[in-house]
């Protein structure tokens, strides 16, 4: 189901229903396609060591849960990755809603513990909240990818935060409520696998209650889904017409399909177009950011050099007093021997 029209599956389960929607975002090579597979129990995904990063496009794999819940994973190559262009990730942003359909329930910000959190992820995440606004902080769920490093230490993942955890990771964990988990998407043991992904399952809903079973949806959402409705109920239409050969009929049709792609087209455009804009704010964001840093750093240092001026004029007149007292010290000596 790589593609972004229409399929059979087109209606939307409502909030109360069991099918539950997740996505996978993070910088390429975080484990984000592993992580999918480790919730899909199955190699569902196209996953191995790569810098530049395996998965294309956006992909949906669906799962059954042992509780009968129904789970859709979206992986995506990659989104908010500042190295990629933004019509690449207009088109991707478009195709994950248009997969979603009824919304998400829970974003899977996936980082990985054998890397420190750098400033493009800081910005991928600024990036994320900016362009679907704060609210989608109430879904977002911090996946650490790495655990088999960790465990080869005897490490937790809380050894691992409370050493010299990144000011800016300790900021996304609050803006997530702290919601996280470890993934260790190498080990054969079927109980950590069964432990890691129940922890999951456990912070989806705790997300779900969290948000009164309503998914994040915005207007994109709303926009795809009355068109795909509305292509949905034409084909039904036609398709029931009497009177019209095969050939009128798929003309009809085709004509619905290509509205519908114009739609795509549209909403596209108009994704690319507020990508842009955010990604320019957050820019100027970052410089001002930056400025501000380099003022501070600026006179924090003259701040030091006023200090370590003071210290040498302060020391430089304890010296002098030494002196003058050792000369002082010596005059007394040499005058008492003389009167002696």
């Amino acid at each position: 189901m790589g593609g972004s029209a229409v399929d059979e599956d087109w209606e939307f389960p409502s909030p109360s229903s069991d099918v539950k929607t997740v996505v996978l975002v993070g910088r390429t090579g975080n484990g984000k396609s592993a992580t999918g597979n480790s919730i899909l129990r199955r190699k569902a995904f196209k996953s191995m060591s790569s810098s530049a990063g395996v998965t294309s496009t956006c992909e949906l794999q669906m799962t059954v849960m042992e509780d009968g819940q129904i789970l859709n994973v979206i992986d995506t190559p990659g989104l908010f990755d500042f190295s990629a262009e933004p019509e690449f990730i207009g088109k991707e942003i478009v195709k994950c809603i248009d997969m979603a359909k009824d919304g998400i329930h829970a974003v899977l910000v996936v980082l990985s513990v054998r890397s420190r959190f750098s400033r493009e992820e800081e910005a991928a995440v600024q990036s994320l909240r900016k362009f679907f606004g704060s609210k989608i902080s109430d879904y977002m769920i911090v996946v650490f990818t790495g655990g088999d490093d960790l465990e080869e230490n005897e490490e937790t993942l809380d050894d691992y935060l409370g050493r010299d955890c990144p000011e800016p990771l300790k900021e996304t964990l609050e803006m997530c409520g702290n919601r996280r988990v470890l993934f260790n998407n190498k080990t054969k043991e079927e109980v950590k696998k069964s432990e890691q992904l129940k922890q999951l399952l456990s912070l989806v809903n705790a997300v779900v209650n969290k948000n009164g079973g309503k998914p994040y949806t915005d207007e994109l959402f709303l926009e795809l889904k009355k068109g795909a409705k509305k292509l949905h109920d034409q084909t039904v239409e036609v398709n029931s017409l009497e009177g019209y050969s095969q050939q009128e009929i798929s003309g009809f049709t085709e004509q619905f399909h290509k509205s519908y792609e114009e739609q795509l087209k549209r909403i596209t455009e108009m994704v690319e177009s507020k990508l842009k804009e955010t990604t320019h704010r957050l820019e100027l964001q970052l410089a001002e950011e930056q400025t501000a840093r380099l003022k501070a750093e600026a006179i924090a240092q003259a701040a030091q050099m006023k200090s370590n001026d003071e210290i040498r004029k302060l020391r430089e007149h304890l010296e002098r007093a030494q002196k003058e007292t050792e000369e002082l010290r010596k005059r007394a000596e040499s005058g008492k021997c003389s009167i002696l």
